[in-house]
């Protein structure tokens, strides 16, 4: 069984009341395939999750951008894996490179908050992803092994897990790996699991690409064998959005 193309869009800090309306309604009059074809998740801002829930159709889910390490308690600011359960929140977003490099956030540290999360029954988007510096030093898959590495030190079940990578030179710069690079990384992060997890692992975990997709080159990103999607920043706040999401008709073409 092939792996379902999933398309994430990831709203960041953005949205007022009145343009998460208009996004939903994008959503949802958008011809896009079916969900045998495709799997789409949306992550707007926590305070919007509840709306968003109850107002986007039923075939697209959300997700949070992030969430605590541990139960909640006196941790002020943070949103715990249970509250989001509570909410019937089904997916969340972790180490995401923003996080990583303006919050502090380790390998390690995202690697703890991967495995409670799936331990409370969220489903996981996991971002991995190398800076500029790294990629031209020629370390991108020591970064990518690495960031990886601390997750699977810490779960076993990879059922409800994809692997985002986002190369960090390609985040909101209008830069974006050519094809063929974001091909080698995704080849390889799925050699290192059937390596140092399992073949069924490497075979069945979906591995999406991150940075600056956009419509122009969606199709050509999703044509490689082992890009499994996308998680999309500014462009999932627009109407090619939709676009983005068709492209998944390419794997099945």
């Amino acid at each position: 069984m092939g792996r379902k193309f999933f398309v994430g869009g990831n709203w960041k800090c953005n949205g007022t009341a009145d343009q998460v309306d208009k996004i939903v309604k994008i959503l949802n009059e958008g011809q896009v395939p079916s969900p045998d074809v495709v799997e789409v998740v949306v992550s707007p801002p926590y305070v919007f999750l509840p709306v968003v829930k109850s107002q986007l159709r039923s075939e697209f889910h959300v997700a949070a951008q992030n969430c605590w390490v541990k139960k909640g308690g006196a941790f002020t600011g943070e949103v715990s894996a249970e509250m989001l359960v509570n909410l019937g929140i089904p997916w969340v977003i972790l180490g995401h490179s923003e996080r990583r490099s303006l919050l502090g956030e380790s390998s390690e540290f995202v690697g703890d908050k991967v495995a409670y999360a799936l331990s409370q029954g969220l489903k996981v988007i996991a971002c991995v992803g190398e800076t500029l510096e790294q990629r031209e030093s020629g370390s991108t898959m020591d970064v990518v092994s690495a960031q990886t590495k601390a997750i699977a030190e810490r779960i076993k079940d990879w059922t409800n897990v994809v692997i985002a990578y986002e190369p960090v030179w390609a985040i909101g710069t209008g830069k974006v790996a050519t094809p063929a690079q974001a091909q080698d990384v995704h080849a390889f992060l799925r050699d290192w699991l059937k390596t140092n997890v399992s073949p069924e692992v490497a075979e069945s975990t979906r591995i999406i690409y991150g940075g600056s997709v956009t419509a122009a080159n969606s199709k050509e990103l999703a044509g490689q064998t082992d890009v499994d999607g996308f998680l999309v920043g500014g462009a999932s706040l627009k109407p090619e959005f939709i676009d983005i999401i068709s492209s998944a008709t390419v794997k099945s073409a």
